[in-house]
């Protein structure tokens, strides 16, 4: 059924196909987001997340999604979705797959100095791998 006919029938809007991977684990979380449009915004960042670009910031996704970095960011902070609901889902999702496996959890807080002009969400901070206070991003 195409957009047109679903809005002359007053049906709900089917969400955008993305990538199988991705439209297969967002499936999961659909019923979380009360309207479509969210929905598509949560699929896109996992698009986003998995490709291959350089940077992940929000101007950079919006080159290659398609979308306003701007819808993004509002997607992110203003949409009427819970995120420690999403959270608990996820997790329960991690433990039903893991079950009793061990794992292993490695966490990088080296941080990398600021290279040029282009690298967004830059502060002076401490980086580990540089041992002192630098404009940079952990």
């Amino acid at each position: 059924m195409d957009v047109a006919e679903q809005v002359c029938k007053h049906l709900p809007r089917t969400p955008e196909s993305t990538i199988p991977l991705v439209d297969q684990y967002c499936a999961y979380y659909q019923d979380l987001f009360p309207d479509v449009r969210s929905y598509e915004y949560f699929k896109l960042l996992h698009l986003g997340i998995i490709s291959n670009l350089k940077r992940k910031s929000l101007p950079e996704l919006e080159k290659v999604l398609g979308v306003s970095s701007q819808s993004l960011h509002h997607f992110l902070t203003s949409s009427p979705w819970l995120l420690s609901e999403l959270e608990q889902r996820r997790l329960n999702k991690l433990v039903s797959i893991l079950q009793e496996e061990k794992i292993i959890l490695v966490v990088d807080e080296t941080g990398d100095r600021k290279k040029g002009n282009k690298t967004d969400y830059t502060a002076r901070q401490y980086l580990g791998n540089v041992g002192k206070i630098a404009q940079g991003f952990v």
